[in-house]
């Protein structure tokens, strides 16, 4: 594909998102384009933290403020970004910027109506993750039904005690098991998938998705969220935070679970409430939980429910997989190229 102009693609990475794995994806699919790069790396995750919300932006989930970028910003023609915040006043100082595109699944560190106002395309990379966060989802699962990560500290400690051999102690497989998931996206259907690979069981609910024929197939079916909670050994979290979904699995949902259920949680800590998580397990009335995600995040190191025996932790990072950044990257390249070609984009942002 050539140009008729040049083009300057600016790249802000992070440890995460590294810009090579960007600018190898555009190398690739705009080989025969007067293309330049300039690219950024960002301390996050190691030694810069996000903001997750700020009351004076329209966004969220950044890194940095808007004004740290606006001289980075003034001579690019495309941006691709992980967590920078792109704002209005940000678009005022990048008269050439035509694309912004975002290496996650929910752009929201991007003013969308600014950038549309402005005539800026904007894309993202939904699902670029999914696969990792589904396969974290059942091996969180694992880990927690078959005290894996208990039994490991058992080992590293030199103790090597026959406990978790007792039947008071070992857990069930998950042929046994009913797995609700609720949230029935990019993530949920894979962890459907998993989950009927291993035998299980397998109950949905979302209102806005309908089974396929696939589905149908594997034995999945679809229920209301009432009946979901009720009936699953296993409730694990996969819906977008929205206003609907915000503590959507309160104290009277996790009072109706099944005795001696489990709570799986990999979608954002806002869905959940850990307080009355924190009761059910304590009380036995819940056998355990995975958790990957808080609220407040990172939790308080004195926070209570991080001191039970029946709980496996990680530090949100269910979606950090090699494979995900080297998808994001061939996403972002090929919407690129098909705009600058005069073609819709694949994956705009919505």
């Amino acid at each position: 594909m050539a140009y008729n102009a040049p083009l300057k693609v600016g790249i802000i990475g992070d440890g995460f998102m590294n810009p090579g794995f960007f600018r190898k994806a555009f190398a690739e699919k705009l080989a025969h384009g007067d293309v330049s790069y300039k690219e950024l790396e960002l301390g996050w995750p190691l030694t810069v933290k996000s903001t997750k919300k700020d009351p004076v932006l329209p966004i969220g989930e950044f890194v940095g403020r808007p004004e740290d970028y606006f001289e980075f910003l003034s001579d690019i023609d495309v941006l691709v970004t992980h967590l920078a915040p792109i704002t209005a006043e940000s678009l005022e100082h990048a008269p050439g910027l035509k694309i912004i595109a975002v290496s996650r699944g929910g752009p929201i560190n991007i003013d969308r109506a600014a950038a549309a106002e402005r005539g800026v395309a904007v894309v993202n990379t939904p699902g670029r993750n999914a696969s990792a966060v589904a396969e974290f989802t059942i091996a969180s699962l694992l880990a927690e039904t078959r005290n894996i990560v208990r039994g490991h500290l058992n080992v590293m400690q030199g103790e090597f005690k026959r406990d978790f051999y007792h039947i008071d102690h070992v857990g069930p497989e998950l042929c046994e098991l009913t797995v609700g998931i609720v949230g029935y996206g990019d993530i949920g259907m894979r962890v459907a998938r998993l989950a009927a690979a291993f035998g299980s069981k397998v109950i949905i609910s979302d209102p806005f998705k309908q089974l396929t024929d696939a589905d149908h197939a594997l034995g999945i079916t679809k229920v209301e969220l009432g009946e979901l909670i009720s009936t699953a050994d296993v409730v694990t979290l996969h819906p977008r935070v929205t206003p609907e979904t915000r503590g959507m699995i309160g104290r009277a949902q996790i009072e109706r679970m099944k005795k001696g259920a489990y709570i799986v949680n990999t979608t954002r800590g806002e869905v959940l409430d850990y307080d009355a998580l924190y009761d059910a397990l304590k009380s036995g009335h819940l056998s355990g939980a995975a958790l990957d995600t808080f609220d407040p995040e990172p939790p308080p190191a004195d926070w209570p429910l991080l001191r039970l025996p029946n709980v496996t932790l990680s530090p949100h990072i269910a979606g950090a997989s090699r494979y995900s950044v080297t998808k994001a990257a061939v996403m972002i390249a090929e919407d690129v190229s098909r705009i600058l070609d005069g073609q819709p984009p694949l994956h705009p942002a919505r």
